[in-house]
């Protein structure tokens, strides 16, 4: 694994962009009989996004390291706390087969697993995992696998590889093997990379033999920050390959090494035809000036044959670092790439290394010149396959010639898939992004299946957890009859017994016109059909649903649900007299919190988190909601704004990370004069030496407001919260003079203990006031113009373009109290009737106002209030504002805002 900024990231396509493909308006091809014409077109032009279909296979894990695919298409996937999973292809169930126990310290535990390339005949499998104990190594053994049952007893240890457990990081980890049935392991540089004062890690002082990476990757003895190949033999053991780095006699070094000045090779893969060797290295983060920014490169390198590929002394294009050192605090020349020379007391290899090789790609911290698609910020580089197309001939799902011969690599941090190309030597010719339209949020592991299929696996977004967003993701091309698409929603996905739930297929589809669909569940043990079924679940537990979708054609599709039974979300309820939807000056909120559990019984009151704040904001609510959790709602769109930034790679909340925890961060500044302007410079400026010798990343395109919200926000982590009681009134003051755009936010929130095996769940009911001055142009739906604020209007935006039978929908107003709205209308056209209506067009009819015909003067300042009155109703409905004069066609006036009076 890698340090927290670039390490065991995830995936995750959104939940609905997983059953579905936006198709394009224009297809680069359309169906025609000649396959070979298609072929060539798609050569050309690149496919089709729409032939592409996805499915959702597994969700949940935690921490998934790597996938095997067998050849059944079951899948084993390893999870870093040493669990091993198992994915039934064909009941789609997801099981627990094994539990390693493992050392899973700093980033090791469980890294890679890897099926023989013989297993339907062997059952042989490879897991490569730190063993706990006192005893400080990892261990590559292979055990038999016969159906779901992982013999024990069958283990056999080929290697051990001796670490150190004391400082993070960097523990790799993959398996895979080539088509000659070489066995490769790619094993990271486990150094201590927190003391190198951003610098490379070179530090020869006594004591310090843990920061020097001159005694593990550039040590031809020492099997860190290395890839090693072996051929496994039957009876456990392995021999050496021809072709390795070193003599097979072990004279100039370990002789199971193939590439050698690695630092994290974290994903790794072999060219099935050219034995080329790929993978993606995540680099330092240094204070060196380089050719891009800083010499901090990610690589992906490209291993013709086995080589020393530069690490510690070398990044990138063999750009050389200075010969830092540590005692005297005094940079020198550095090595020469040609002839490296390792004469650290820590190495105990050969002194005269290989002359070091190049990377294939690399980039840094600020934009690439080179490689501009590659992007900006943090960074975790990966390799995945190289793609031939003739070794799929019958498969199915294969991907189209377009791709053929091209090298798909990855991005963890930065969120992408690009397929680059290489011409007939290998070298690089150019890249693009693969199915950008599925906004991968760190893909894990990337592999192609015997049937051509693409699995994808996704870590999560939190670190060192299970994550409901981790999984695996399997993706399809189709040159002929598309499969469908299957999305499956649910009413409800949790409750007690008896627990009653609607299940429904409608927003399957199928990209080929024509096919008719059918729609088969499997709910538990039961096979039931329809697009939309109604069941009763009568017993406590945890029920996979499958959905499955075919067409006419033997096209399937097919998606998955898990239903828990046993525990009822609490009932959370805020009951008021006053108005759900806006405050006025001079007046009170009296509330009372009520929260019921079926399971819980008595509620705790002390267990019932209440807040009540006044925001600054209005008008994007919902989303910091959200975004807030049980946090302090003040900074729930500053919260939003930090998930979008790069920053959650190396601060996690609680814990120390490749940088420290935030908490941390905001007790060590607690109270100290100019902390905020402190923070926020670092915010944009970047910098390093206050916690480590990780230096931050700078933040140089962030506006200074938003540093300044970030650095408020992590400042508040540290100060105690007074409880908010369950039952108040308050009088709201805190708008008056603040403008039109805050908001007061009551929120409650109660987490139950969870019953009948099913884990606690958490509910929440909030009410949000907003100024009763609402502009029109912010309606959720219409068909009216909108004229945007210029000096022409006097910088008033309004709508405009009203015709008769025209309408605005604002969505969830509660009307209790409201007597009367006050619209701002200018006298410009035929005129009309603005008539307020209750939940529809045609809804009933709440009030009306005429406005009458007119021609303004000044349109900067030619408005008028006029007042539409409401007769009396309660509760909160969606208001649709109709405009009627069924006599002409023609305008009938424009309108700014309105003021909803009590």
């Amino acid at each position: 694994m890698k340090n927290i900024r670039t390490c065991i990231g995830l995936l995750l396509v959104g939940a609905v962009s997983m059953a579905s493909v936006s198709k394009p308006e224009q297809p680069l091809f359309r169906k025609v009989g000649d396959q070979g014409a298609r072929a060539m077109e798609v050569s050309k032009q690149g496919p089709d996004s729409s032939r592409f279909t996805y499915q959702t296979l597994v969700s949940g894990l935690d921490e998934p390291m790597e996938m095997a695919i067998l050849p059944n298409y079951d899948l084993v996937v390893a999870e870093r706390k040493g669990a091993v999973r198992y994915f039934n292809n064909a009941t789609k169930e997801l099981s627990t087969i094994a539990q390693f126990n493992v050392f899973s310290g700093i980033e090791d535990g469980l890294l890679g697993v890897a099926a023989d390339p013989d297993f339907k005949n062997n059952h042989w499998i490879y897991f490569y995992y730190g063993i706990a104990g006192d005893r400080h190594v990892s261990q590559l053994a292979r055990f038999e696998l016969n159906g779901q049952n992982l013999d024990q007893s069958s283990r056999k240890v080929l290697l051990e590889v001796p670490t150190q457990r004391k400082y993070c990081c960097h523990s790799a980890g993959y398996l895979t093997f080539d088509s000659d049935g070489l066995l490769y392991l790619s094993i990271g540089d486990n150094t201590n990379a927190e003391e190198i004062e951003g610098h490379n890690p070179t530090d020869e002082r006594p004591g310090h033999e843990l920061a020097d990476d001159q005694g593990a990757t550039a040590n031809s003895n020492d099997f860190r920050g290395k890839i090693l190949r072996i051929k496994p033999k039957a009876d456990g053991a392995y021999s050496i390959p021809d072709g390795n780095l070193f003599p097979k006699d072990g004279s100039a070094g370990k002789p199971e090494i193939l590439a050698m000045g690695l630092r994290n090779p974290f994903r790794i893969s072999v060219d099935p035809k050219t034995k080329y060797v790929y993978w993606g290295d995540v680099g330092p983060d240094t204070e060196i000036p380089a050719s891009e920014g800083k010499l901090s490169y990610d690589e992906i390198n490209q291993a013709r044959k086995p080589g020393f590929f530069g690490y510690p002394y070398f990044l990138g294009d063999n750009e050389v670092f200075p010969d830092y050192n540590f005692e005297t605090k005094k940079e020198g020349p550095g090595k020469d790439p040609k002839r490296p020379i390792n004469d650290s007391p820590n190495n105990t290899g050969v002194k005269e290394l290989p002359p070091a090789q190049p990377a294939f790609i690399w980039y840094g911290k600020v934009p690439s010149k080179k490689w501009p698609l590659v992007g900006k910020g943090g960074a975790s580089a990966m390799a995945g396959p190289v793609y031939y197309s003739d070794l799929y001939p019958n498969s199915p799902y294969k991907l189209p010639d377009y791709y053929n011969g091209k090298l798909f690599i990855f991005e963890w941090i930065r969120k992408w898939i690009m397929a680059v190309t290489m011409d007939s030597n290998g070298n690089y010719v150019n890249m693009e992004p693969f199915l950008p339209q599925l906004k991968v949020v760190a893909p894990m592991d990337m592999q192609i299946a015997p049937d051509g299929a693409v699995y994808l696996l996704a870590y999560g977004t939190n670190w060192f957890a299970r994550n409901t967003d981790s999984g695996i993701i399997r993706v399809e091309y189709s040159e002929g009859n598309r499969n469908p698409v299957a999305a499956l929603k649910t009413s409800k996905t949790i409750g007690s017994a008896p627990f009653t739930v609607t299940l429904s297929a409608k927003g399957s589809k199928d990209y080929d016109p024509g096919d008719k669909l059918s729609y088969e569940w499997k709910v538990g043990d039961k096979k039931l059909t329809g697009q939309e079924l109604i069941h009763t679940f009568t017993k406590a537990g945890t029920y996979n649903i499958v959905l499955t979708v075919s067409d006419q054609n033997g096209g399937k599709g097919t998606a998955t649900a898990e239903i828990k039974v046993g525990n009822t979300p609490p009932d959370v309820k805020i009951a008021t007299k006053a108005n759900r939807s806006f405050y006025w000056d001079n007046t009170t909120l009296d509330y009372q919190v009520k929260v019921a559990d079926k399971e819980d019984g008595k509620i705790d009151p002390e267990n019932v988190n209440v807040s009540f704040n006044y925001l600054p904001f209005g008008k994007d609510l919902a989303g910091a909601l959200t975004s807030a959790g049980e946090s302090d709602l003040r900074f729930a769109a500053t919260q939003k704004l930090y998930a979008t930034l790069d920053c959650k790679a190396c601060h996690t909340m609680e814990t120390k990370s490749i940088g420290p925890a935030l908490k941390e961060i905001s007790k060590k500044y607690m109270g100290k004069e100019d902390a905020e302007a402190t923070l926020s410079r670092k915010i944009i400026t970047g910098g390093s030496g206050n916690w480590g010798t990780y230096p931050m990343p700078p933040h140089a395109d962030l506006p200074e407001k938003d540093a300044s919200d970030i650095a408020a926000y992590i400042l508040s982590l540290a100060q105690k919260q007074t409880k908010t009681p369950l039952a108040n009134t308050i009088k709201l003051t805190e708008h008056e003079g603040k403008g039109n755009e805050g908001a007061y936010v009551l929120l409650a929130a109660y987490t139950d203990k969870g019953a009948n095996g099913i884990e606690p769940i958490k509910s929440s009911s909030h009410i949000v006031l907003k100024n009763p001055l609402i502009q029109l142009e912010d309606y959720q739906e219409g068909n009216v113009g909108v004229v945007i604020a210029t000096q022409n209007t006097g910088f008033i935006s309004y709508i405009a373009n009203i015709t008769n039978g025209k309408y605005v929908r604002f969505n969830a107003i509660d009307l209790t109290h409201i007597t009367g709205i006050r619209m701002r209308v200018q006298e410009q056209g035929a005129g009309g009737t603005i008539e307020l209506r209750q939940g529809a067009k045609d809804g009933p009819l709440l009030g009306e106002i005429d406005v009458p015909a007119g021609k303004v003067q000044d349109p900067k300042t030619d408005w008028k209030d006029v007042l539409l009155k409401v007769n009396p109703v309660s509760g909160t409905h969606d208001l649709f504002f109709v405009f009627k004069n069924p006599e002409t066609k023609s305008p009938l006036f424009h309108i700014d805002h309105m003021y909803f009076q009590k």
